[in-house]
């Protein structure tokens, strides 16, 4: 053989290794359930949108997520694919549940392998050092949740209640006086009634801090499903140095850290000197009866967790209510109707309280609709299937996540887009939870839900009763984007009479050295 033929045919035999290496590569990289060598059974998937080789779905997700109506219209679009549809993210298999059935018995019936969470190396591990309870897998998960279910025992949520109509009136008295700031209101009561739950302080914080924790409240948002190396986790396994992407979420997750341990010091040691006031960190977290076995940083985590996320979802519930009232007059009208029949009585007005929400059915049941009006969270984060699963004639294996469809679930109602609360009046109008998704389900439904119910029913019947919302100018009631900082629709607030102004004035001057001051 010459030396021409010799070299050809070393230069065959290397592309040959390379394109069997590559082979072998993209092979690895596909999810379970569309591997061609390395197949182990036979599966059989329900429908979805076709994809791109190794990436499958992947870069549709990451295009629809530049800005939420087009999230919204993406997730809108597999719902023809049937009751689920199945999505190829990089490695991972999304099996998304489009319809209330299908929640039902998968997420409720089949929770012992529906439960867990899947591994997601930047989200979970850097960007929130493995330590955010709601996106942590199974084992480290389960003592977070035992503490948190302190949360609706009974003692606790009237303690609670107590808390979130002291600073309703608050509330009330920025409406009052600052209407065109009526949004940064919103936010200030969601995140200081969580707390004052939480920590037992008003929220007496400098703007900075404000700031830098309603940023750290949207970054760990947008970080969830962000990063490619969340679709590849096998990626997470590379040396440092080959991990370009690392520096940039393990810099955010650093700054996270901080900004919790600012919000976290001053309380731990009040409750170790004996001078903290009764919250859910001094009576549940770390009191002596409780014995949680995390570590002093799992429960700086688990507390500042709890109030991040329940106050920002109550902040984005109380706008989207908002919205309702000034782009549905009529229900508005029927509402304050029904919050004047029982705290009217002829010339003497006294403010809604917590015990009045079974007197006020129609007040109640605009919680559920609100959230499936325009849902505040359109994908619950996912469950991973952890056993083979024979479901409605597919076969789904192991490490399939599934995901609840908020924007498909909300519209399996009659006229979906129109807000309408009576659709929920049916006895059960007083449990958030039932026959409804929008908390998620399972084992990993929201643990404060009823907290969150609570805070919503005092904003809605408080804010309906003392004030009539109009537009200030053009509307979409569909464009509403949570994450800005700024007013994000135009509305006017106004005292609907000067009673109920005086009774504003009067409330807030009772409880005036109580009140937060940002």
């Amino acid at each position: 053989m010459s030396t021409i033929e010799s070299l050809y045919t070393v230069y065959y035999g290397l592309v040959l290794v390379i394109c069997a290496i590559c082979l072998i590569l993209v092979e690895f990289l596909r999810p379970v359930d569309s591997k061609f060598l390395f197949r182990s059974k036979r599966w059989k998937m329900p429908p979805g949108p076709p994809g791109q080789p190794i990436v499958g779905n992947l870069l549709q997700m990451f295009q629809a997520r530049r800005n939420p109506r087009a999230f919204n219209e993406w997730l809108a679009s597999l719902g023809p694919y049937g009751e689920m549809a199945t999505l190829h993210m990089g490695s991972q298999t999304w099996v998304v549940l489009n319809s209330e059935r299908v929640v039902s018995e998968l997420i409720a019936k089949r929770g012992k392998i529906t439960n867990e969470r899947p591994h997601m190396p930047v989200s979970s591990d850097l960007v929130s050092n493995g330590k955010r309870t709601v996106i942590r897998q199974e084992a480290e998960w389960r003592e977070g949740r035992r503490v948190m279910h302190q949360l609706l025992s009974g003692s606790n949520l009237k303690v609670y209640a107590d808390m979130q109509e002291l600073e309703s009136i608050n509330l009330l008295r920025l409406y009052l006086r600052q209407p065109d700031l009526w949004f940064a209101h919103n936010f200030r009561y969601s995140t200081s009634v969580l707390y004052r739950i939480v920590m037992g302080y008003p929220l007496n914080k400098p703007k900075d801090q404000l700031d830098d924790y309603q940023r750290v409240t949207i970054e760990f948002v947008r970080s969830i499903n962000q990063s490619f190396v969340d679709f590849f986790p096998s990626f997470s396994k590379l040396p440092h140095f080959l991990q370009p992407w690392r520096k940039y979420w393990a810099d955010m997750g650093a700054f996270h850290r901080h900004v919790f341990q600012e919000w976290w010091e001053p309380i731990r040691t009040a409750v170790g000197n004996g001078s903290a006031p009764a919250s859910f960190v001094r009576d549940v977290l770390l009191h002596p009866d409780i014995k949680f076995a995390g570590s002093d940083e799992e429960a700086m985590y688990l507390a500042t967790s709890v109030m991040a996320a329940g106050g920002d979802n109550t902040r984005m519930g109380i706008n989207t209510f908002i919205m309702a009232m000034i782009s549905r007059p009529g229900a508005q009208k029927r509402a304050q109707a029904e919050v004047d029949r029982v705290c009217t009585n002829g010339k003497t007005l006294r403010l809604p309280q917590m015990t009045d929400l079974p007197e006020m059915p129609y007040i109640a049941a605009m919680i559920k609709e609100v959230l499936r009006w325009r849902p505040t969270v359109p994908v619950i984060p996912p469950h991973q299937l952890t056993e083979d699963l024979d479901f409605d004639g597919y076969r789904i294996p192991a490490g399939t996540s599934f995901l609840i469809n908020s924007i498909a679930l909300s519209n399996e109602f009659d006229d979906p887009n129109e807000f309408q609360p009576e659709r929920w009046i049916d006895g059960s109008e007083s449990n958030a939870t039932a026959n409804f998704w929008g908390f998620g389900g399972g084992r990993r439904i929201c643990v404060g839900w009823k907290v969150a119910q609570q805070a919503l029913f005092v904003a809605f019947a408080r804010l309906i009763y003392c004030f009539d919302l109009t537009p200030n100018g053009p509307i979409d009631d569909r464009k509403l984007n949570h994450q800005t900082v700024d007013e994000p629709f135009p509305v006017k607030a106004t005292i609907r009479s000067a009673e109920h102004a005086l009774l504003i004035e009067g409330e807030a001057s009772k409880y005036e050295t109580q009140f937060s001051t940002f």
